[in-house]
């Protein structure tokens, strides 16, 4: 299932629904069941009966909204954190001429961060270094620690990232929209590998991100495992998994977004971001 998180005109606030295909119509499951919650954090901590009532919706093809109809928002806006992993690409480490880590690297962003999969990117004006990172992106459920997988772009400030507040990450990548997320949440069992999904950014339609999620150095279920021996999981939690070599900062000379440029970023099964830089 491709579970997604909407509003309409006249929805007043957030829905829950699916995508009847990647960039497809949309069903309503707060129609289809008017007692399942309108977000997606409490939609996920419904767990197993949350989810068969969404197959349930699936099946009967009603409350179907046409696609034109409806803005989608990040799968999930208030999750309890966002967890990065940095340098978990091996073809990245090779792009950086550095060893693997030996144990994964764990920073945070600010969920405030967070916007949808079609929503702008907010270019500071404190900021010249805005870089781009394609990532896979997963969301946890407490029952079986893992319901689904997503896109996620892990916008960084990289003069903030990597030369000032004593080099620590969080700033540089905490700005408000510097999480874009979506555009839907695939459950598991809708992901063929998600070791193995083609993984790409293109910025003004130039490709500069091609690689591979095989690459990850520490696969998903290390990295739940890893970070649950210091924080409890909860449902909706997001975890950002790393990203390929192709990131600005590295290129020679650097190259930095600029307002006006477009950047998608796509995974395979999963779908495409869409976020113009402003």
């Amino acid at each position: 299932m491709r579970l997604v998180q909407f509003q309409t005109k006249s929805s007043g606030g957030p829905r829950v629904g699916l995508e009847e295909k990647d960039g497809g119509n949309v069903i309503d499951l707060n129609a289809c069941d008017s007692s399942l919650p309108r977000t997606m954090r409490e939609f996920l901590e419904g767990g197993e009966a949350a989810l068969a009532a969404a197959r349930k919706a699936l099946a009967s093809h009603q409350h179907v909204l046409p696609r034109s109809e409806v803005s989608l928002l990040a799968p999930v806006i208030n999750p309890g954190k966002v967890i990065c992993v940095g340098m978990n690409y091996a073809d990245h480490c090779r792009e950086q001429g550095m060893e693997h880590p030996k144990e994964p690297i764990i920073f945070s962003k600010f969920t405030s961060s967070i916007v949808g999969p079609c929503d702008n990117i907010v270019h500071p004006p404190k900021s010249n270094e805005l870089d781009w990172e394609v990532e896979l992106a997963f969301e946890s459920v407490a029952m079986d620690h893992i319901v689904g997988f997503t896109v996620g772009h892990d916008v960084s400030a990289r003069d903030w990232q990597l030369k000032k507040n004593g080099t620590q990450w969080v700033l540089g990548k905490s700005f408000d929209t510097f999480c874009p997320l979506g555009p839907a949440l695939v459950t598991k069992d809708a992901v063929s590998d998600p070791h193995n999904l083609g993984i790409r950014c293109r910025v003004n339609g130039e490709l500069v991100q091609d690689s591979n999620t095989s690459q990850m150095i520490f696969k998903v279920p290390t990295l739940v495992s890893w970070v649950s021996q210091f924080a409890t999981l909860y449902p909706g939690d997001v975890f950002l998994t790393g990203t390929p070599p192709g990131v600005g900062v590295f290129r020679k000379p650097p190259m930095f977004l600029k307002r006006g440029d477009e950047v998608q970023c796509e995974i395979d099964e999963l779908g495409t971001l869409h976020n113009k830089v402003v």
